[in-house]
C-alpha cells in the first residue's frame, strides 16, 4: 500500500506575516512521517482567517491527501476560527478522536480542554484541528496517531483485519 499523504496547516496571523516562527507545524509534519509513515506532500501557513483556512483545506481534499492537519485557531479567542472552518468541509464528524486527545492530554494538562479541536471526513481525507502550540500539538497528535494508518487502509477501501482468537 502507497504511504498516507498527508498535509499540514498552520493558522496564525504572526506566522502568516513572518512575525514569527512556525514550529507546530514541522512538528506535526514529523510526527506524521516518523510514527504514521505519512509522506507529507502539503505544507502551508494562512492567517486566522476561515475562508483562506477552508480554500487550502479544500484544494488538499481535492488533491487527495489523506490526512489533513491543521495546528492553531482552535482556542477561545475571537480570532480563533479553524473549527469553523473545517466543520465547512466535514461531511461525517468523527468527534471521538479529538475527545480521546483531550482525555489523554487533558489528565496531566487541564488547559487541553481549553481547544476546541474537531476531526472528520471529507470525502476520503482525515482532517483534524490540533492546538497551535508546539507542545499542546505534538501532545494531542501523539494520543491518536497510532489510529491513523488503520483509518486511513479503511478510507481507501480496506477492510477491517479479522479478530483475534
Amino acid at each position: 500500500m502507497n504511504p498516507p499523504l498527508a498535509g499540514v496547516l498552520t493558522v496564525s496571523d504572526r506566522c502568516a506575516r513572518a512575525q514569527a516562527a512556525d514550529t507546530a507545524g514541522p512538528a506535526v509534519a514529523r510526527l506524521l512521517e516518523e510514527h504514521a509513515g505519512c509522506r507529507i506532500a502539503a505544507r502551508h501557513c494562512v492567517p486566522d482567517d476561515a475562508d483562506d483556512i477552508a480554500r487550502t483545506l479544500q484544494q488538499w481534499v481535492n488533491d487527495g491527501l489523506d490526512i489533513i492537519a491543521t495546528t492553531g485557531g482552535t482556542g477561545l479567542s475571537p480570532r480563533d476560527v479553524t473549527p469553523e472552518a473545517a466543520a465547512r468541509l466535514i461531511q461525517r464528524p468523527w468527534p471521538g478522536l479529538m475527545e480521546l486527545a483531550r482525555a489523554r492530554t487533558g489528565a496531566t494538562f487541564p488547559r487541553a480542554y481549553l481547544s476546541r479541536g474537531i476531526a472528520g471526513i471529507a470525502h476520503r481525507s482525515i482532517i483534524f484541528t490540533l492546538p497551535g502550540s508546539e507542545k499542546a500539538a505534538r501532545q494531542q497528535l501523539e494520543a491518536f496517531i497510532d489510529l491513523l494508518p488503520h483509518a486511513v487502509h479503511i478510507l481507501r477501501g480496506g477492510d477491517h483485519p479479522p479478530a483475534s482468537a
